[in-house]
């Protein structure tokens, strides 16, 4: 399903331990562009939105650096598959699985994201 953002009034939701946590309304997210959000644990998600309209989660926090910028980083596809590359060493993060292209022992935490 694909959705314009400017055009709605739904929010982001983002499944949490059996929950879901409204986050912010969907027309805050620009296609290829992302936006961090802070969790009730203190931890961020960064949330993307693609040009079709699918929603993605992830760690904000960059593994390798340890700071919270992936929500900054450059998204992109590698062999069909979506991707952000962290803003600071470049790194690229699988936004469906989390797994590091780049380095497969390293992984960020995925989350499911929804609009409604």
């Amino acid at each position: 399903m694909t959705l314009a953002p400017e055009t709605t009034d739904l929010k982001v939701h983002l499944s949490l331990a059996g929950d879901w946590l409204s986050l912010c309304d969907l027309s805050l997210l620009t296609p290829g562009r992302g936006v961090a959000a802070l969790l009730p644990d203190g931890r961020q998600v960064a949330l993307f939105l693609d040009r079709a309209g699918r929603m993605y989660g992830i760690d904000n926090r960059d593994p390798f650096s340890g700071a919270a910028v992936l929500s900054r980083g450059l998204t992109g596809t590698h062999q069909g598959r979506p991707f952000v590359a962290s803003p600071l060493l470049k790194q690229r993060f699988d936004l469906e699985t989390g797994q590091c292209l780049d380095d497969e022992s390293v992984r960020v935490t995925t989350y499911e994201v929804r609009a409604s």
